[in-house]
C-alpha cells in the first residue's frame, strides 16, 4: 500500500470496512473486529491508530507473528489475512491487515472457552442476534432454511390433490402412496415434511410449494404486487393485492399435453399483472380477426424474474417478495442479499449457487425452471434488451436483491 492510499484511509475515518486500533489490544479485541467485519464485506484493521485518527504507530515487536497467531488461535474458521506496514514520513509505521468478505460464514471469536458471532453495524463491532446468526449460517451454506419446521402445521396444511399430481403425474413415479402413513414416509423423504419436538411438520419448503394457504402459517410467504402510475410509490396504486397459495400449478397431463388446471403463485401473479403490462393496439389480426396486443416487457423475461425471487429468496427475512410497476420500469424484490461469494457479475455470467436446493429442484420438476438454472443470462437479460433496447438493472442491498426491467 502506497503512503498516500494510507493517509487518505486514514483522513477518511473508520467506516463498516475500516478499524483503528492501537497495537497493545488483547487478541480477543483484535479477533472481534477482524471477525466482525469478515461476516459482512470484510475490511482493513490498521494498527497503530487511535480512535480519532491519531497516528501513534507501531510499538510491539514481532506484530505480524503476534497477528497471524490471534488469527490462528482466536478466530474460527480460519482465515488468512494479507499483513503490511507503511512507514511514514515522521518514520512511525502502521500495520495494515487486509481481509476479504470470508466464504465459511459465520466467524467466531474463541475467548474464555467460549465462541461469539460479531457483525458490523456501521462503525462498530456487535454481538449477533439469533435471527442474524441464522443469517449468517444460511448464506454460509451451514443452514438451509427451507427445511426448517414451520410451527402450527401438519401434512393436513398442503393440497393433496396437488402432491398426487406432482408424484403421480410430474415425476411419473410408479410407486405413488397408497395410505396416510406411506404418503408421511414419503414427504418425510422428499424434504416437505419434518419431525421437531415429536410432532411432524411442514417443512417451508412443502409449505409454500404445496400449502392450501401458506401465508396462514408464514407471513413471509407469497407476494406483494403494486402498480404505480407514475415513476415512484408516491402515486396512487393501481394494484395492491397479496397472493397467497402454492407455488406450484396443478397440471393435466393424461394427453401428452400439458393443461393448467389450476395455478399456483407464478400463473396467479402473471394473471393479475398482465392488464398492467400490455396494452390492445389499434391494429387487427386480419388472420385471426382480433387486436394485436402490445407488451411493455418480455413476458417470459417478468415469468422469470419472478421464479428466481421464488427460487432463491431468503427465509429467515420476515417479509414477502415485492413485485412493483412504474410508468417506466417493474421491480422485483427478493428479501436476502446473495448466498456468500456469489455477485451480480457471476450471476450475469451464468454461474449458479441456489439458497433453497427442494424448491429449486421441484420447480425444476415442473418446468418453471430450465435444466441449467441461466434464467438471468438466457432470458432476462437479452429478452429485455431485445424489447426495449434497454439492459435489465440488478441492485443488490443487505436485505434484498432488486431486479429492474426497463420498458
Amino acid at each position: 500500500m502506497l503512503k498516500t492510499e494510507l493517509l487518505e484511509i486514514i483522513a477518511n475515518g473508520e467506516n463498516s470496512g475500516i478499524e483503528f486500533k492501537r497495537d497493545d489490544i488483547r487478541p480477543e479485541q483484535l479477533a472481534k473486529e477482524v471477525v466482525a467485519m469478515a461476516n459482512f464485506q470484510g475490511g482493513r484493521v490498521l494498527l497503530g491508530i487511535e480512535d480519532d485518527g491519531t497516528i501513534s504507530g507501531v510499538q510491539r515487536e514481532d506484530l505480524e507473528e503476534w497477528v497471524m497467531n490471534v488469527f490462528q488461535n482466536k478466530i474460527h474458521p480460519m482465515m488468512l489475512p494479507f499483513y503490511e506496514e507503511v512507514k511514514l514520513d515522521n518514520g512511525k509505521s502502521v500495520a495494515v491487515i487486509s481481509f476479504s468478505i470470508g466464504i465459511s460464514k459465520p466467524y467466531v471469536v474463541r475467548h474464555s472457552g467460549k465462541e461469539e458471532i460479531y457483525i458490523r453495524v456501521g462503525t462498530t463491532s456487535r454481538l449477533a442476534t439469533r435471527e442474524q446468526q441464522m443469517r449468517l449460517f444460511e448464506l454460509g451454506g451451514m443452514l438451509h432454511t427451507e427445511v426448517m419446521p414451520v410451527p402450527r402445521t401438519d401434512i393436513s396444511c398442503l393440497d393433496d390433490a396437488r402432491l398426487m399430481n406432482y408424484i403421480r403425474d410430474i415425476l411419473r413415479d410408479p410407486d405413488v402412496p397408497r395410505s396416510p402413513e406411506e404418503w408421511q414416509a414419503r414427504l418425510l423423504g422428499l424434504g416437505f415434511l419434518t419431525e421437531a419436538a415429536g410432532n411432524i411438520c411442514c417443512t417451508i419448503a412443502g409449505l409454500v410449494l404445496f400449502g392450501k394457504n401458506p401465508r396462514r402459517y408464514l407471513k413471509q410467504a407469497g407476494l406483494r404486487v403494486m402498480v404505480f402510475n407514475g415513476d415512484d410509490k408516491e402515486y396512487q396504486a393501481a394494484l395492491d393485492d397479496i397472493i397467497d397459495g402454492p407455488m406450484v400449478g396443478r397440471w393435466d397431463l393424461d394427453n401428452g399435453d400439458k393443461r393448467l388446471v389450476d395455478g399456483g403463485i407464478v400463473e396467479r401473479f402473471m394473471e393479475a399483472i398482465t392488464p398492467f403490462i400490455s396494452q390492445e393496439s389499434g391494429e387487427v389480426n386480419t388472420t385471426e380477426l382480433r387486436r394485436e396486443t402490445h407488451w411493455f416487457y418480455s413476458l417470459e423475461a417478468v415469468r422469470e424474474a419472478l421464479i428466481n425471487a421464488l427460487a432463491h429468496r431468503d427465509w429467515t427475512r420476515f417479509v414477502e417478495i415485492e413485485v412493483s410497476g412504474y410508468v417506466n420500469r417493474l421491480a422485483v424484490t427478493s428479501p436476502g442479499s446473495l448466498p456468500n461469494s456469489m455477485t451480480i457479475e457471476k450471476m450475469k455470467a451464468g454461474q449458479r449457487s441456489p439458497r433453497n436446493t427442494i424448491i429449486m429442484e421441484v420447480l425444476r420438476d415442473y418446468g418453471y425452471v430450465d435444466y441449467r438454472g441461466m434464467g438471468v443470462r438466457t432470458k432476462i437479460v437479452p429478452l429485455t434488451r431485445a424489447l426495449s433496447g434497454k439492459d435489465p438493472v440488478f441492485t443488490l442491498a443487505d436485505d434484498h436483491l432488486t431486479t429492474i426491467l426497463y420498458r
